[in-house]
């Protein structure tokens, strides 16, 4: 299926559910950070929420980017590096 009969709705969603993930990715790092300024603020143990916060930004920026690494490919068609083709020359020892 060519990127020319896809409807256009079906790429709003795909845009739709891009911005959504990274809405909230972004959120959820801005509450870990308010959290570990919070814990500051009130002179509170830190360990917990610093190996919170080293542990989970970090993962959830590598989710959010490989799920939009995804769904670019998904949108490119996956043509164009290679992958997964055969190799067709005849000039091969």
């Amino acid at each position: 299926m060519d990127s020319s009969s896809r409807p256009g709705w079906i790429f709003v969603l795909q845009l739709a559910s891009i911005a959504w993930m990274w809405i909230f990715v972004l959120g959820i790092s801005y509450w870990i950070i308010h959290l570990n300024r919070l814990s500051r603020q009130l002179h509170d143990v830190p360990s917990a929420t610093v190996g919170i916060s080293l542990v989970a930004i970090p993962v959830f920026w590598t989710v959010g980017l490989v799920l939009t690494y995804v769904f670019v490919g998904l949108r490119r068609g996956g043509s164009g590096d290679g992958a997964g083709e055969a190799d067709t020359r005849e000039d091969r020892p």
